[in-house]
């Protein structure tokens, strides 16, 4: 069989290249061309483009490159027909996605959607392009199910993929057992930053993260990067600072660390799993935030913990409260109150036990190869 699978970020690579595996199982003749990164490729992937050619973050972003997003769409639209997949696979990214459905299901191929977008909390007409485009529905969210369910639209859960990519050998790794001593780490205890892997998330996170740093030097604070983003971006603000950077080490890192200051996305769920108290932190540019709170209704959180538990489990730093003062006060609640530490590694427990041996990835393979 022939697949095509879209991803437009970094936790789309991940979740598509364990899904891709798990098709092999069921289909060892599987064939396979992608827009993602370097895991999809390295799970046997085509690849077309990279997302990091893809990922654009906030409103304000996307209309400055609206003409570069229309030209990727065309590409896609051509590159589809030329392949003439039995199956187009959608990991999230709507935006891009539900245009490229559209043009699949308009030319007689097979559309599932892996990874729901939010539609159930904000751009709710999007659910007439999913009922209309989408053959197939996975979603990974327990709610998400009686979600489109109630709009008809077929739909399977599966349970969520992060699970598949934490297992639990993972504590025992040499990365995570040597973490110190292969970064060169003196023996403080480590605290994490993970500013985000977008240009845009690192350029508004990272400035204000490093200003609580200086504040608490018995710590060491870590900053967590990614190889695709060019190192002078990091440079420019660690540049002259002691505060090291570890590439693509995300999860020895949050396994070795203390507490996290975490930019909202797939990476506050990854830290919940690992196990690691942190605060979530969101700026945007002005105008994005204006249009993203009008548009978001009926939605009490922004971070996948608090959405899946429906409570606030962990603190969101949002625009305006992201500031240095703001992020030091939640930062000691995190570090020093041991009281609220136990209380939010207690909601972890119950969070994991919520998504806990799904086999997302073979689950979801199982649906695609058994329905194509």
């Amino acid at each position: 069989m022939k697949y095509y699978i879209v991803a437009g970020e970094a936790s789309g690579d991940l979740h598509g290249s364990n899904l891709m595996k798990a098709i092999k199982q069921r289909d060892p003749e599987a064939d396979f061309r992608c827009w993602g990164g370097d895991l999809m490729e390295a799970a046997g992937g085509e690849l077309v483009k990279h997302y990091r050619d893809l990922a654009f973050m906030g409103f304000l972003e996307v209309a400055m490159h609206l003409r570069q997003i229309l030209n990727n769409i065309k590409i896609c639209e051509i590159d589809l027909l030329v392949y003439e997949p039995d199956v187009l696979i959608l990991i999230d990214y709507p935006g891009f996605n539900l245009r490229v459905a559209e043009f699949a299901h308009n030319n007689g191929i097979k559309v599932v959607y892996y990874i729901s977008p939010q539609v159930w909390a904000w751009k709710k007409n999007r659910i007439k392009k999913i009922q209309q485009y989408v053959d197939e529905m996975i979603v990974i969210l327990p709610f998400e199910k009686e979600f489109y369910e109630r709009h008809h639209v077929p739909v399977h859960f599966v349970g969520h993929p992060l699970l598949d990519a934490i297992d639990s050998d993972i504590r025992q790794s040499e990365a995570v057992q040597q973490f110190r001593s292969i970064n060169q780490l003196d023996d403080r205890e480590i605290v994490a930053i993970l500013p985000g892997s977008r240009k845009q998330e690192i350029v508004k996170m990272l400035p204000v993260m490093l200003e609580v740093a200086k504040k608490y030097t018995q710590f060491q604070f870590v900053v967590s990067g990614v190889k695709w983003q060019d190192s002078s971006l990091y440079d420019r603000y660690l540049k002259g600072s002691a505060i090291p950077l570890v590439i693509d080490q995300t999860y020895p890192l949050l396994l070795n660390a203390k507490s996290a200051l975490v930019t909202s996305g797939t990476a506050t769920l990854e830290t919940a799993l690992l196990g690691t108290p942190q605060v979530v932190c969101y700026r945007g540019s002005a105008v994005s935030y204006v249009i993203a709170k009008h548009l978001i209704k009926g939605i009490n959180y922004i971070s996948l913990v608090n959405l899946i538990m429906d409570k606030p489990v962990v603190t969101e730093l949002i625009q305006y409260d992201m500031n240095a003062q703001r992020l030091a006060e939640e930062f000691e609640k995190i570090t020093f109150d041991e009281a609220n530490i136990s209380r939010m590694k207690a909601d972890y427990d119950r969070l994991h036990h919520i998504l806990a041996d799904s086999h997302a990835s073979a689950n979801a393979a199982e649906v695609i190869v058994d329905n194509i």
